[in-house]
């Protein structure tokens, strides 16, 4: 992510916001993709030992997964005030010590950071206006299984973003999303070694839960 435009996340993603979605999530749990990503975890009883969270948000899939049996996570966030949120939440919910803050850019911060068991992207890769990059480097950190949502790419999906865009635009909010080709989407993900294990379908998102191919 160009410093331009995580610079733009972190201003769009603001404090208020991060504070009305935790409170959602306090009050009716995991909605939308992570309900999908985390019902088809459970089904493969899928229980990875360690969890990279990139573009976390308020951490809902990690506090989720702790509960669950996961035993460690470290969270990626470029907002700060997400990032705040997501300490707030863990520290209630007794996961402080089990949970890593790394605020910033992933792709900036990947040389730093560790692979993990489960690799998670969760509405991340719209809001990089250079995928593969982002995808690239953060498959490579997956040991096990590898999870990203994004939306599709089909006309209603690209006019609908556009519009938001120029809501944006309009109102002098540098943040954009994009919708990426999904084909090419795909098939980094298979040549990183990994196979579609569940694939779940909305509206607007598609949910892909990977895992790693390995030899006979």
């Amino acid at each position: 992510m160009p410093s331009c435009h995580c610079a733009a996340t972190d201003r769009h993603f603001t404090a208020a916001r991060a504070q009305a979605e935790l409170a959602q999530y306090r009050q009716r749990g995991p909605r939308g993709t992570a309900r999908l990503i985390l019902k088809s975890l459970n089904d493969l009883a899928a229980v990875p030992r360690t969890h990279l969270d990139i573009g976390a948000g308020v951490g809902v899939l990690h506090h989720e997964l702790l509960g669950s049996g996961v035993g460690r996570a470290v969270h990626v966030e470029a907002s700060a005030a997400y990032v705040a949120a997501a300490e707030q939440e863990s520290a209630r919910r007794g996961h402080a010590g089990r949970v890593q803050f790394r605020p910033g850019d992933f792709v900036s911060l990947a040389p730093e950071l560790g692979s993990a068991e489960l690799v998670m992207l969760d509405r991340v890769v719209c809001c990089y206006p250079e995928f593969e990059p982002l995808i690239s480097l953060s498959v490579q950190k997956a040991e096990r299984y590898y999870v990203l949502s994004f939306p599709h790419d089909r006309w209603y999906v690209r006019a609908h973003t556009w519009w938001e865009n120029q809501q944006r635009l309009r109102a002098g909010n540098a943040f954009r999303t994009f919708v990426h080709p999904v084909a090419r989407i795909e098939a980094l993900v298979r040549a990183a070694g990994f196979q579609v294990l569940r694939s779940r379908r909305t509206l607007v998102w598609a949910v892909l839960v990977c895992g790693r191919r390995y030899a006979a």
